[in-house]
């Protein structure tokens, strides 16, 4: 296991780098303060340098709001029981730093504000019934209750979130007052829709949809839910969800 030092001080970190890649952005975003002690202590846990754009996220942010708070990402600090939650919180880390602990699944990096979920494959994704390599970024959709291969990586994910990936992702999510909307949720809320996205109804027209706030971790719970009651594959962990029955 590689000590804090071999992970953080390394030739060619990525934050300067990413740093000027958000300045240069049109893809609206804020950068939430880190706590230091909680980044060294994720990163070691992930055992990923700061050279990777990964890592330099862990070691520097306590994650990113992206496309005007839609998107999440999760960075090594959380907010408390009040703001955004730490990669650890959403990932399941062990208390202490533990050298035999991976997330075999897959390790959760974003969610948006109607409960889906990006995360990067772990080692063997058709173990886990997940599409695309290990290592690539994939998406669970609240539309489908499925996952679905981006086909891209980490750091590429990130290059498009930024270069108007976002926008043309959810454009058949938006509606006219979905930034007022994002903009009265807390950072542990999302938007619960009815009828749901899954449904011919939720997907003819959002405008016509009731939409309110609720915890982001009974919306992940819900559609954990759902599949099972719709004979579709259990998608694994998506977060800190609780049980939830229907």
């Amino acid at each position: 296991m590689r000590d804090f030092t071999e992970l953080a001080d390394v030739p060619g970190p990525s934050w300067p780098v990413l740093t000027d890649q958000f300045a240069g952005s049109f893809t609206g975003h804020v950068v939430l303060p880190p706590d230091p002690e909680q980044c060294r202590a994720a990163l070691l846990q992930l055992q990923v340098t700061a050279r990777s754009p990964l890592g330099a996220i862990t070691l520097n942010t306590g994650g990113i709001l992206v496309y005007d708070g839609w998107l999440r990402l999760y960075g090594g600090s959380g907010g408390g029981s009040a703001g955004l939650p730490s990669m650890a919180e959403i990932n399941g880390f062990p208390d202490a730093v533990d050298p035999n602990w991976r997330p075999s699944e897959g390790l959760i990096i974003a969610h948006d504000v109607l409960g889906g979920v990006f995360a990067m494959n772990g080692m063997d994704p058709e173990q886990h019934g997940r599409p695309g390599r290990p290592g690539g970024v994939i998406y669970f959709s609240p539309n489908t209750l499925t996952w679905q291969d981006m086909e891209m990586g980490h750091s590429e994910w990130l290059t498009w979130l930024l270069d108007g990936g976002a926008a043309s992702h959810y454009y058949d999510f938006l509606w006219p007052t979905w930034r007022t909307e994002v903009y009265a949720l807390g950072l542990r809320e999302g938007i619960s829709v009815y009828p749901f996205l899954w449904s011919v109804e939720g997907q003819e027209d959002m405008t016509a949809t009731t939409r309110k706030p609720a915890p982001l971790k009974q919306i992940l719970g819900m559609h954990a839910a759902l599949c099972g009651q719709l004979g579709l594959a259990h998608p694994g962990r998506l977060g800190t969800e609780p049980d939830f029955d229907l």
